[in-house]
């Protein structure tokens, strides 16, 4: 996409406005985003969702039976639904975008940011009153309005060690108090972006509110350390190790002296400073699918013979719901295509074709190797046959 054309969903702004101004630094307020919106779904079906097997759900009540804020985690049922008060409780459910595709379509608005930084979009319904107390997320989301009215108020940016509220099964800042001019009630269609770190407190303003909220994804530092040491462990020979050939003697054997705490040094840092390596795991872990089990491996491998004579009789593969991709160019001409949390290396075109939103038809067979990797990619469950009913 473009970076100099202004976007109706940045409110006018163009991408490298919005990117090198707000994005991860301050919150923006964008009336109108989405004009005309219609919500993809409604408060019941929403509930339905909760309701299933495998459907990541809460149902938080501000005053609930079993004490203040009460956090109950689904499969929910419909008894559930039938004791709830009149107000004061939110139902939220994730990954909505994996089983609806409507709201999977909403994606295409964001195609300024990185696809691979997407985590999913979760929507909450709740009747007047209902909220999930003030808190602070550690990730960059784009809060929609799909029905109704929604209260926001922002407190500003808070430090990591906030103090928040015991005992209950939520992060609730026990103190909050809002920022001047940032307290606003968004219609259907406006947009609220907020970056890491910045507390905020949205509550119902209505019988049917329901809020989308575009989430994206960012690893830890522990949790990037960690996984990249583990990633290089499983291919270092073990013969790599710590070496001190040539040390003067020691003056006392019991102490670890500067020098050996730096050759340990050198080890580490010559070890993890492998600018290759690093892409290539990075690419895998932020193509790792949100649940793992979404995706459905065939119980038989596909024949490329038999997937070559498909594609050329009109048939199309497509990516299978919850299913993450991504492509990276290598030194030798050649690309890695990154699907959930795998690597495998391809043409440049393929990687690019692979990780699109386009259907995947027999086109693609120009590529090298495309047969082979397209069967890959079906037999993992990364892709399916464009049509078929989902599991």
């Amino acid at each position: 996409m473009p970076s100099n054309i202004p976007l109706p969903v940045l409110g006018g702004l163009t991408a490298a406005e919005f990117l090198g101004d707000y994005w991860q630094q301050k919150p923006l307020l964008i009336r109108g985003a989405f004009p005309d919106f219609e919500c993809p779904l409604d408060p019941d079906e929403l509930a339905g969702l909760a309701c299933e097997e495998g459907i990541e759900s809460r149902l938080v009540e501000e005053h609930g039976k079993a004490g203040p804020w009460q956090v109950s985690h689904g499969p929910l049922d419909e008894r559930t639904f039938a004791r709830l008060p009149e107000r004061d409780w939110t139902l939220l459910v994730q990954a909505v975008d994996h089983y609806v595709p409507e709201v999977a379509e909403l994606l295409e608005a964001f195609d300024f940011l990185p696809r691979w930084r997407l985590d999913d979009i979760m929507i909450s319904y709740a009747p007047p009153g209902g909220s999930v107390g003030p808190h602070v997320d550690q990730y960059d989301v784009f809060l929609l309005q799909g029905s109704g009215q929604r209260r926001w108020q922002l407190g500003g940016k808070v430090a990591d060690d906030a103090p928040i509220l015991d005992g209950i099964d939520l992060r609730i800042l026990a103190r909050f108090g809002v920022e001047d001019g940032d307290d606003w009630v968004l219609e259907p269609g406006d947009m609220l972006y907020l970056p890491p770190g910045w507390s905020h407190h949205g509550v119902s303003q209505s019988d049917d509110c329901l809020t989308l909220s575009v989430g994206f994804r960012a690893p830890s530092a522990d949790e990037a350390i960690t996984s990249f040491a583990d990633y290089l462990g499983e291919q270092l020979p073990s013969s790599r190790r710590y070496s001190d050939a040539g040390m003067p003697p020691a003056a006392d054997p019991t102490e670890i002296d500067d020098a050996a705490v730096e050759r340990m040094r050198g080890l580490i840092l010559e070890t993890l400073d492998d600018p290759a390596q690093l892409a290539q795991w990075f690419g895998r872990v932020m193509t790792q699918p949100k649940y793992v089990d979404q995706l459905v491996p065939n119980e038989q491998p596909t024949d490329p013979a038999e997937l070559v004579t498909a594609l050329h009789a009109g048939e199309a593969l497509t990516r299978s719901p919850g299913s993450r991709f991504a492509w990276r160019a290598l030194d030798n001409g050649r690309a890695t295509l990154f699907a959930d949390g795998d690597g495998a290396e391809c043409t440049p075109p393929l990687a690019r074709a692979l990780a699109g939103d386009t259907l995947l038809g027999a086109e693609l067979l120009e590529n090298e190797g495309a047969a082979e990797l397209l069967a890959a990619l079906l037999d993992a469950g990364s892709l399916t046959w464009d049509g078929e009913p989902d599991e």
